[in-house]
């Protein structure tokens, strides 16, 4: 997936995202208000998450169950000082759960990432649409 989007495509664009996604662990990288958080919030909607969205900042990682009751977890390394306080949440006991795992600033965390796991990049244009570029 490579393309271009505006703010009012979003819904279409996390549609893309989660079928186009071969692993549930995705790793948002972007710069700091370049839209990953309101990505996920659109993730997690058409997941069928039953709560709203928010940032974890301040907590790291929160827990949200669908529709289905299936749990997806939202993880936001930006504040993290070591990798250990990772280790002190469980995180391979989140990745390895089978569940949605959906991580902003995942380079601060980068020796703990799975291989298996899909790395979305989004980019700001001039235009001001965002490009999203999965590897």
């Amino acid at each position: 997936m490579n393309r271009n989007y505006s703010l009012n495509e979003l819904t279409s664009v996390a549609k893309e995202l989660i079928t186009a996604c071969k692993y549930k662990i995705l790793l948002f990288n972007g710069p700091m208000g370049i839209g990953k958080t309101t990505l996920i919030k659109e993730v997690c909607k058409v997941l069928g998450v039953k709560d709203i969205a928010h940032s974890p900042t301040f907590s790291i990682v929160n827990e949200y169950v669908t529709n289905n009751e299936d749990k997806v977890y939202h993880f936001d390394f930006y504040r993290i000082e070591n990798e250990d306080e990772a280790y002190d949440i469980g995180i391979e006991d989140y990745f390895y759960s089978d569940n949605w795992c959906l991580v902003e600033w995942p380079e601060n965390i980068k020796n703990l990432l799975p291989l298996e796991s899909v790395d979305i990049n989004i980019s700001l244009l001039d235009n001001g649409q965002r490009n999203i570029k999965l590897k």
